[in-house]
């Protein structure tokens, strides 16, 4: 299925670098349990308590997701960064539901190709509390809102910055700067929940209609008279705004015919191509200029504010 576009520039980046967990159930194998003891206060970060069982969980969750051993200083660092980001966030009201927190949890398993409770099995496996990636996760999303809205002036990036890249990138690998806009009609096969062999003679149904669908009017006609099909309403994806592998899909599908099958929860569903327009207004090159400057601006501005926040913070160890 064709997913609509998510923003996922600056804050989530870090989250997604962190949470590389490629032999997550080989490494999990190897570990026990979290061990059960008393916890001792390592230091204070404007009163904000890290304990030494927060120092273990970190090494071992970054052992685990890097399949290096951190130096302890660093994972300290990392901590006393995280406090201060999460006491930013209080200091503004600023407030991320758990519901968010799950949502973003549930994504990086996903990526995985993991259910989340899959995800904090592997963790547990290996020792770690599925909290303390999500600690983390709740310290990101709150410092990428206080970042974009305390510096939104600063960075806005204009056309000039993005031109002055394309060119840069065109010197090293020359290319038409072309993009598209795609026209969709998702058809959607209905199928009972949980029940795998009617999706199957579904996705077969799907197949048949594939096979005769030659031009969006009568095909879109033909498949409004079909039994338990959906007809949902057109959308519009430019290039831009698709992952390398989506456009792959669509570049390589002719208009007026469909996409192959794909089994979602709500059913077998395919997309009709109806039409696709050349545009040089937006391309995927333009959005990948314009995310990479971004990216750097908001880096710099991060980095800046976290030092300004630890020359003013009491940072007390015990």
């Amino acid at each position: 299925m064709i997913p609509s576009p998510r923003e996922t520039t600056g804050g989530r980046a870090r989250i997604a670098a962190a949470t590389c967990i490629a032999a997550t159930f080989m490494a999990a194998a190897m570990a026990g349990p979290v061990p059960a003891h008393a916890q001792q206060v390592v230091l204070l970060v404007n009163g904000d308590i890290i304990t030494d069982y927060d120092i273990e969980q970190r090494v071992k969750f970054v052992t685990l997701s890097t399949h290096k051993t951190p130096a302890k200083s660093e994972v300290i660092e990392d901590l006393i960064d995280e406090k201060l980001k999460i006491q930013v966030g209080r200091k503004y009201k600023l407030d991320i539901p758990d519901k968010d927190i799950d949502s973003s949890y549930a994504d990086m398993s996903k990526r995985m190709h993991l259910s989340a409770e899959q995800l904090t099995q592997a963790l547990a496996q290996g020792g770690v509390n599925a909290e303390t990636l999500k600690s983390r996760i709740r310290a990101d999303l709150i410092w990428s809102t206080i970042i974009r809205g305390r510096f939104q002036s600063s960075l806005q990036v204009n056309e000039k910055s993005i031109l002055a890249e394309l060119e840069t990138r065109k010197k090293d690998n020359p290319s038409e700067d072309v993009g598209y806009d795609y026209t969709l009609r998702p058809i959607l096969f209905v199928v009972p929940r949980g029940n795998t062999e009617a999706a199957e003679l579904r996705r077969k149904d799907a197949e048949a209609l594939r096979t005769r669908f030659t031009a969006c009017d009568t095909g879109l006609a033909f498949a409004r008279s079909l039994r338990d099909v959906a007809l949902r309403d057109p959308i519009i994806k430019n290039s831009s705004e698709l992952a390398p592998a989506l456009r792959e899909i669509l570049d390589k599908t002719e208009v007026g015919h469909l996409t192959a099958p794909e089994t979602t929860p709500q059913g077998v569903e395919l997309f009709a191509l109806c039409e696709k327009k050349e545009t040089k207004a937006e391309t995927p090159e333009k959005r990948q200029a314009r995310d990479k400057i971004f990216g750097e601006q908001f880096q710099s501005k991060a980095k800046r504010y976290l030092q300004e926040l630890r020359r003013q913070a009491m940072i007390e160890h015990k």
